[in-house]
């Protein structure tokens, strides 16, 4: 059975990408959004919360997504990373979002202008402990499926901010390809974050031209996001074959759909965690893919 994982050494988490053409990570990362709780329900326990942190990078996790606006009530998912991981390995990286406004409440309010970028990147600089931020996404709307709306004067706004020298690579999030297009036109674009997944596919030409491109592309909602049970006859069929979840069937799928997909599977309990990092051991062959979605090119 492939569920539980013993800790591997870093190098073995997943096959790995260059992000930007000068820093190596894992396919295989870790998404923090879920440590500080989710809204409507409790708020994840601090300890549980700091030994989730430092699992994912015991098991190899060396890719960390993150932002200032993952909290609920008083939990913050960098005031967690900081305290489990810092002062952080030399190898991680750590990405984060600005873009969305959220009140106290959680609630999303709106979306930063040009001139609140600065304040929202040294607060994830603060937050984090760090003097330069390795890769923070201009997230664009509040909803999956992306906006038309331009972005150059926000994203020319964060590349001004990394030729100050606050951030080392460039990345976007909630896009559509018109808005890739204009934004690589503004500055190199080292990774993008939309919503993809074995169940919702819609996105894939922009995950082939990301790979033909050279650019990461980090799925949320890569296992359901909460929104949508993962399930089905398929899904369901490849996991019994190979005795796993069909969550590290999800993780496995992406890997095997596209060299430029870096999965990110979050989560607040260690067994899962470990569950999530078992996937990078999970090959799935043609059949698989044949059932699953399109296969490799």
């Amino acid at each position: 059975m492939l569920h539980p994982m013993p800790s591997p050494p870093a190098s073995s988490a997943a096959t790995t990408f260059e992000l930007g053409g000068t820093t190596t990570i894992p396919r295989l990362g870790f998404g923090a959004m879920q440590l500080p709780g989710r809204r409507g329900g409790p708020a994840l326990d601090r300890e549980t919360a700091v030994a989730v942190a430092r699992r994912a990078v015991e098991l190899g996790a060396r890719h960390i997504d993150t932002a200032a606006f993952y909290f609920f009530r008083d939990h913050r998912a960098n005031d967690i990373l900081r305290e489990a991981l810092h002062p952080y390995p030399a190898d991680l990286t750590i990405a984060t979002k600005i873009g969305p406004i959220r009140d106290p409440s959680g609630m999303m309010t709106g979306e930063a202008t040009p001139g609140q970028l600065r304040p929202a990147v040294e607060l994830n600089l603060r937050e984090l402990g760090v003097e330069v931020l390795d890769l923070v996404y201009l997230r664009v709307g509040r909803l999956s499926g992306g906006r038309a709306d331009s972005l150059g004067e926000r994203f020319a706004a964060l590349a001004g901010l990394r030729d100050d020298g606050l951030i080392r690579h460039l990345g976007i999030s909630n896009v559509t390809s018109g808005q890739l297009a204009e934004a690589r036109c503004i500055a190199p674009v080292a990774a993008v974050q939309n919503s993809f997944g074995v169940l919702d596919q819609s996105g894939a030409a922009l995950v082939d031209e990301c790979a033909d491109a050279g650019i990461a592309f980090m799925p949320f909602f890569a296992l359901g996001g909460g929104r949508t049970t993962l399930t089905g006859q398929n899904l369901d069929k490849v996991a019994a074959r190979h005795g796993a979840t069909v969550h590290q069937v999800a993780i496995a799928w992406g890997l095997a759909r596209s060299p430029s997909i870096v999965q990110i599977p979050g989560t607040g309990s260690v067994a899962h965690l470990e569950q999530n990092m078992a996937a990078a051991r999970l090959g799935l062959d043609a059949a698989d893919l044949d059932l699953l979605g399109r296969r490799p090119a």
